[in-house]
């Protein structure tokens, strides 16, 4: 099972980003697919997450409007389009997949990505 996070990079202010994860290994077709990431000295902290047939979604209250979940499941990836960026969304970001529910807590995903690094500068 492998996650393979890409599309960070270094964006101005305001500026946006599509982050992708590609799920090889097995299918995820029936998994809620998430997003999360980790500031330099912070904790992990959750971003959003999207369930299968992507009629249910969940953001951090600090990404709503800003932020949005997608998934084709044909090819067993998700996205995260991120718009109007802000120098506190600086972070590496992680894509993770669980079978046990919708939820925030990164306790509850079993397999994650290795990270993607999002740099928004002032």
């Amino acid at each position: 099972v492998q996650l393979q996070a890409s599309g960070g990079g270094l964006v101005q202010a305001g500026g946006s980003l599509r982050l992708s994860c590609a799920a090889s290994g097995r299918s995820f077709g029936s998994s809620i697919m998430g997003w999360f990431r980790q500031a330099p000295g912070k904790e992990r902290e959750f971003v959003a997450a999207m369930n299968w047939r992507g009629d249910n979604t969940v953001y951090a209250d600090s990404v709503k409007g800003r932020f949005t979940i997608s998934r084709d499941n044909a090819k067993n990836t998700v996205y995260l389009q991120m718009n109007n960026l802000k120098p506190e969304d600086t972070a590496v970001y992680y894509c993770a997949v669980t079978r046990r529910g919708l939820g925030t807590e990164p306790g509850r995903y079993d397999y994650w990505g290795q990270g993607t690094l999002v740099t928004v500068s002032s």
